[in-house]
Formats: C-alpha cells, sequence, structure tokens
C-alpha cells in the first residue's frame, strides 16, 4: 500500500534558503547605499539650515557667530557640525561630517571668508 505523503523534501527546502541568501546578498548593500546616502543628504540640509540661522543671527547681532546654541541651532542626529570664525575676516565658515557617511565631508563659507574645502563657490555647500 502506498501512502500519498504531504511536505517539502530536504532539497526543496535548501532550494528556497539559497534563493533567499542570494535575494538578500544583492539587497543588503543597496540598502546601505541608500542610508549613506541619507547621511549625506543629512550633512548638506544641515549646513543649508546654518546658513540660514547665521544670516539671522548677523540680521539681529551685526556679527557672525560660532555659538549655534546662540542660533538656536540643532543639526540632525549623527551629524557633526564644526564652525570656524573668519580668519581675520567678517565671515564664517563650517563644515560637517557624519560617521555613517564617512570619509564624505560638506563644507560651506560665506561673506568673504577663506574658502574651505571642498566648498569652492561662497554661500553653496559643497561635498566630496
Amino acid at each position: 500500500m502506498m501512502r500519498s505523503r504531504k511536505g517539502f523534501t530536504l532539497i526543496e527546502l535548501l532550494i528556497v534558503v539559497v534563493i533567499i541568501s542570494i535575494l538578500a546578498a544583492i539587497a543588503i548593500p543597496k540598502f546601505n547605499n541608500t542610508k549613506g546616502k541619507a547621511n549625506w543628504a543629512a550633512m548638506r540640509s544641515d549646513l543649508h539650515n546654518l546658513a540660514t540661522a547665521e544670516e539671522t543671527y548677523f540680521y539681529e547681532h551685526q556679527a557672525y557667530t560660532t555659538d549655534m546654541t546662540a542660533m538656536n541651532f540643532h543639526g540632525s542626529n549623527g551629524v557633526t557640525i564644526t564652525i570656524n570664525a573668519g580668519g581675520g575676516t567678517p565671515g564664517w565658515s563650517a563644515t560637517s561630517t557624519h560617521p555613517m557617511a564617512w570619509p564624505h565631508t560638506c563644507a560651506i563659507f560665506s561673506s568673504g571668508a577663506p574658502a574651505l574645502a571642498p566648498a569652492t563657490t561662497e554661500g553653496v555647500v559643497g561635498c566630496n
């Protein structure tokens, strides 16, 4: 008497596991790349927002500042912003980094401050 068995064989299950592993191997690097781009966008956005905060502070106090608290500026999570005085000029410059977007850095300079690589045009965020 032959019994009909229901279920999957070991070979069928192994083939499914291999296919899922291949799909995961393709999807995970794409996902990490997307996260890196989001962190890079946050760095650029924070520098744009910083430029607005600096100009607002200048309008109210007729001077630029390196104190983010005085400007009431809060950056994105994980983004580190360093503001530099103009070095004898009335302007300012700043850089932003993110540990998950490393080695990319972004920079901006304004109001006569010396150029700060990778930014090359005053008031425009430059990234490498």
